[in-house]
């Protein structure tokens, strides 16, 4: 720490804490007045971090098993699941002492220095009223106390509970919603046709005849309305046609919010159709239940300060031709591959797909909008010459590859590439992957390479724009689903994002019924922001997915920096999600065959579904994962709480997924430290907000531990029928670890 950061923190620590952080802190010292002793008795921040071992250390003698597994002497699953809620406060405190006067890099403060010894603040503000630390700090150390001494208690709330909290977030199916949103599709319709009319719209592919009546016009456009074209070409591109689309009832300051972004270069695009879902006035059976769709279209004020400035959150996104990615893997093209796993490539192609359907304000491709890698000039973005060409080299590449077996077909949008485009990159994997399985039979025991088992479309379409599931697109799936199976191909699978209930609409629903007759399983992403973190949301969304076919599959904290801070819910929120609401959905290990068959019979999903249910006895399936993509290889909830600042935002160590295939680089990476970008406390007022009660949220605090769970049966690859190779390919780790090194 250089000389300007240690005055930095010296300065802090004379700053007099406020009124509000007085009056926490008096109500600590209260409940636990043997900590003003400890406190006033030490001469310094070490006497005080002693004074709080010896008081939390009698804690467990009386419980090994806390003991045992903060020392790492047990892991996983199994033994977190044995912690009591106590464990995990005594846990915690002995983490923070532990971890005390550690110094962190800050990206929500575009690099700055943070640093974390609470019981440092504490003895602060007990012995001189300093320190610097501010109400949030003091109200998570005074829910901590609570928690180690039994005050703080977790009540698990019933079945009852959770599909009452569940039915307050309605579904796009609800013969309420409908109608709303076909009064919405008429109103924006409506004024399509004045900006045509106007002038002000043009399209060479939709015109009216001269001397159509305005019924004759509004009956064309209906039509048009089915057609996916017709949302790209009108896709609104401007806050003033946002609102004007939304019958001018966005208020003063979100349309000051809106040109602000405009201002800062943050690209816009919604097409009319996904527009269509947000409402101009609350409904009275449903208040506040498009909060997710909106949050999704309205950029926040953080977002528009850090645009330009946004840094890549998942450090293989940072790349140099030629070099090995942060997990040690040499790829092809930098700009068409990305990768982490072993098992897996992520695919990019230079197609239309590179661009989506509209633009997710929490999108984890945000910093290649930021450098104009990714945009919405559909146009420019048609495929050029060069890409058969680099489309092979791809080809070749997953060909020679010894570990991969699934691959991820995505953007941008896999779907927004034409039907030509997909039936030609479709038909490129099915060439190689045949291949690969004509290679394998000259190919000794132990000398195989990994065939491909599982091809995936990573896309946003059926939600966004279900209207580009046609009966071309089928055939083409249908088509692809046949020949694949022929090379080995196991899992056809399109890996969609729904975000909230109220997305799922007759139009999606049949969409997704076309999408398993082609043979394709449809697993969803859900990303957990803070409106989409409601109690009983993203439960309503599991049942109301698996009631039209789609199996979850991950459940994402939202990554980023300060850029999404606004849309950000706690990893303690998704873990308590995990715990108190998921935990209904939870499956039976003598049902992992059943599921397992499901993607064989894709076509009876909505009824294999339904009957695992019944017979389970169970409101959803919980197939999916509470996980963070983390800035290092890996997605995981494996963490614990080693440090709080002064802020009260907490610090977060994370350890990756033990329980799947890593690059061999992720034995040298170490742990992951997160800071998260608001506190917890913030969190709760920020959902006070949208109307929810905190009160029922208090167990939040206590969750300061996770462990992530295991895959489901239904995602873990099967076995081969022969032994591949231990062998990597395509895989460089002496530069990685230099780079690191520095």
């Amino acid at each position: 720490m250089n000389v300007k950061s240690k005055q930095k923190f010296k300065r802090l620590d004379k700053i007099a804490i406020s009124v509000k952080s007085h009056r926490l802190l008096r109500q600590l010292l209260e409940e636990n007045p043997e900590i003003e002793t400890i406190m006033l008795e030490a001469g310094d921040k070490e006497e005080a971090l002693e004074g709080m071992r010896r008081w939390i250390l009698p804690y467990f003698d009386k419980n090994p098993h806390a003991m045992a597994y903060y020392s790492g002497e047990i892991t996983g699953r199994e033994a977190f699941d044995k912690l009591s809620w106590s464990d995990y406060g005594a846990i915690r405190m002995m983490d923070y002492i532990k971890h005390a006067g550690r110094i962190f890099e800050d990206l929500n403060l575009r690099g700055e220095l943070v640093g974390s010894n609470p019981i440092k603040y504490l003895w602060l503000a007990i012995k001189y009223g300093t320190g610097g630390a501010n109400k949030h700090f003091f109200y998570d150390t005074l829910m901590l106390f609570r928690q180690i001494k039994g005050i703080l208690k977790r009540e698990m709330p019933s079945r009852e509970q959770l599909e009452t909290w569940m039915n307050r977030h309605p579904s796009g199916l609800e013969d309420e919603v409908m109608k709303i949103r076909k009064h919405n599709r008429d109103r924006i319709i409506k004024v399509i046709i004045e900006k045509m009319d106007e002038g002000e719209l043009k399209s060479q592919r939709y015109q009216f005849e001269e001397n159509m009546t305005f019924e004759q016009k509004f009956l064309r456009a209906c039509n048009w309305w089915n057609d996916m074209n017709f949302h790209l070409k009108f896709a609104v591109r401007s806050p003033k046609m946002l609102n004007e689309m939304l019958n001018n009832s966005l208020s003063t300051k979100t349309m000051e919010i809106l040109h602000e972004a405009r201002d800062a270069g943050i690209p816009f695009f919604v097409n009319p159709y996904y527009l269509s879902l947000l409402n101009v006035t609350e409904p009275n059976f449903a208040i506040g239940s498009d909060l997710a769709i909106r949050d999704y279209v309205i950029y926040s004020k953080q977002l528009i300060k850090e645009f330009g400035q946004i840094v890549a959150w998942e450090k293989e996104d940072l790349m140099e031709p030629g070099r090995p990615n942060a997990a040690g893997w040499i790829l092809p093209t930098i700009h068409n591959l990305h990768r982490r796993y072993p098992e897996v490539a992520i695919m990019i192609p230079d197609t239309v797909g590179r661009a989506c359907g509209g633009l997710c304000v929490s999108c984890q491709r945000m910093y290649d909008f930021q450098s104009g890698h990714l945009n919405f000039n559909l146009d420019k973005l048609k495929p050029k010459e060069t890409w058969p060409q680099k489309l092979q080299k791809l080809m070749d590449y997953f060909e020679e590859d010894t570990q991969l077996r699934d691959i991820l077909i995505t953007g941008g949008d896999a779907l927004m590439s034409s039907d030509k485009s997909m039936q030609t990159i479709l038909n490129a994997v099915y060439e190689m992957a045949a291949r690969k399985k004509e290679i394998n039979i000259k190919l000794p025991e132990g000398k195989k390479i990994a065939e491909i088992s599982r091809v995936r479309l990573g896309t946003r379409l059926p939600v966004f724009l279900p209207q580009r599931i046609t009966n071309e697109l089928i055939a083409i799936l249908a088509d692809f689903k046949q020949k694949g199976t022929t090379a080995g191909i196991k899992q056809f699978v399109i890996q969609t994002h729904f975000e909230t209930a109220m997305e799922v609409t007759p139009e999606v629903k049949n969409a997704i019924e076309m999408l398993l007759s082609a043979g394709w399983i449809v697993t969803n992403q859900m990303v957990f922001t803070a409106a989409a973190s409601r109690r009983g949301h993203t439960a309503k969304l599991r049942k109301v997915l698996n009631d039209i076919g789609v199996l979850t599959y991950y459940t994402f904290t939202v990554k980023g920096y300060k850029e999404n801070s606004h849309n950000f819910a706690t990893n303690e929120r998704a873990v308590q999600e995990q715990l108190e609401e998921k935990e209904f959905g939870k499956i039976d290990k003598q049902y992992n065959k059943a599921i397992s068959s499901f993607a064989q019979n894709a076509e009876l999903m909505v009824k294999n579904i339904a009957q695992l249910r019944a017979e389970a006895g169970i409101p959803f399936l919980a197939t999916d994962r509470n996980v963070l993509n983390l800035p290092g290889v890996g997605k995981s909830l494996t963490y614990r709480t080693i440090g709080l600042s002064r802020h009260g935002r907490r610090i977060l160590e994370f350890d990756h997924d033990s329980t799947r295939k890593h690059s061999p680089i992720i034995h040298e990476m170490g742990k992951v430290v997160i800071i998260e970008s608001k506190s917890v406390d913030e969190y709760l007022h920020q959902l006070e907000d949208m109307g929810e009660d905190k009160t029922e949220y208090q167990s939040i605090f206590g969750y300061s531990i996770g462990e992530t769970e295991p895959l489901q049966h239904i995602y873990q690859y099967e076995d081969y029928p022969f032994e591949i190779t231990s062998e990597y390919t395509n895989l460089e780790l002496s530069e990685t670890f230099m780079d690191m090194a520095d």
